[in-house]
């Protein structure tokens, strides 16, 4: 009976040595549950459920001046236009929640439709909530078009209270656009074309749609301002690419600093940046307070100087900072200067 029970212990050793691979996979190279949290974030078993500070962060406020910054020259610009200093407060804020909620549904868009298609794999920023696993791809997707509907209702009130039916269909493109950045078959964004759109949605849609609805006109303000601050929304968006340009060129995202290369891209972003400031020369004839607005360049020409000479994520983030705050003071100091 002993000579027969022996042929039974090696599988018992192999279905042990088995059970221990098994494990070791499951819990990482070292087979210890504590270093699950290790070198890749792969999946939502791979990191801690996302915080509310995640979800905060995930918004991207840094990038939320550039939603502001269009709502104040467009405001200013209709004090103008209307002559008589009219102030359409209700509209103004009605215009801001338009365009906040779709600055933050876009950053949200993009951090689903990134994260699914892996994109953001390689990413040397801030992590993402969908490509870290921190959560779930339709919750994103969820918190993203409530942001989008946010907008819509704004909208809808602002087109009510103008009677200016039309203005849906700008909302429609304005949202399908911020969708389609990263998201849909063939996202713009990975095409080179993010600036482009930038530009027009929230620069000129933007300022001009705020001056529109509370003066049922546009000036020449609302148009040089418009086109201002459109250049520093692209240059918001340049600088963020170019911290990216290896990750993006690995993962076959081809945004415009990509397509130009690095050197190219760091003066192009110097040329959107500083570009404005001509804007503020010009009107700076007509209102005497436009000038305080050059002591926006304390602020530019740092970021200019960063993106230059840096080369690591961290000096990169730096410029995108100053030049979103850049953004949200050209926009504040040269609305006053067109209300005042």
């Amino acid at each position: 009976m002993a000579q027969g029970a022996r042929p039974n212990r090696p599988q018992q050793q192999t279905t042990s040595g088995s059970t221990k691979k098994t494990q070791a996979k499951t819990h990482g190279a070292s087979g210890n549950p504590a270093k699950r949290n290790g070198p890749a974030r792969r999946g939502p078993a791979a990191v801690k459920p996302a915080t509310a500070s995640d979800w905060v962060s995930g918004a991207r406020l840094r990038t939320l001046p550039l939603a502001i910054a269009p709502v104040f020259l467009g405001t200013g610009a209709a004090i103008v236009a209307t002559g008589a200093g009219e102030f359409h407060w209700v509209r103004a804020l009605l215009a801001l929640a338009v365009a906040v909620c779709l600055q933050i549904g876009v950053n949200y868009a993009n951090d689903y439709s990134d994260g699914i298609r892996g994109t953001d794999n390689n990413r040397v920023g801030p992590a993402r909530l969908t490509g870290s696993g921190a959560a779930a791809p339709r919750t994103v997707l969820i918190v993203a078009l409530s942001f989008f509907g946010a907008a819509a209702i704004a909208g809808l009130l602002l087109v009510i209270a103008t009677q200016q039916w039309w203005l849906l269909l700008v909302g429609v493109l304005a949202i399908a656009a911020a969708w389609l950045y990263t998201g849909g078959k063939r996202p713009y964004g990975y095409l080179g074309l993010g600036e482009l759109f930038v530009f027009v949605f929230f620069g000129l849609v933007a300022t001009l749609g705020t001056t529109y609805v509370q003066a049922g006109t546009v000036n020449l303000e609302s148009w040089l301002s418009a086109i201002s601050i459109g250049f520093i929304a692209c240059a918001v968006l340049m600088v963020n690419n170019l911290r990216d340009i290896v990750p993006d060129r690995a993962s076959g995202k081809r945004t415009l600093a990509v397509l130009i290369g690095g050197t190219a891209g760091r003066a192009v972003f110097c040329v959107f940046l500083l570009a404005p400031f001509l804007t503020v020369g010009f009107f700076s004839l007509f209102y005497p307070l436009a000038f305080f607005t050059f002591f926006v360049l304390l602020l530019a020409l740092p970021a200019c100087l960063i993106t230059v000479t840096g080369r690591t994520a961290g000096e990169l983030i730096l410029a995108l900072k100053l030049t979103s705050f850049a953004g949200l003071g050209y926009g504040v100091l040269l609305g006053l200067a067109f209300a005042l």
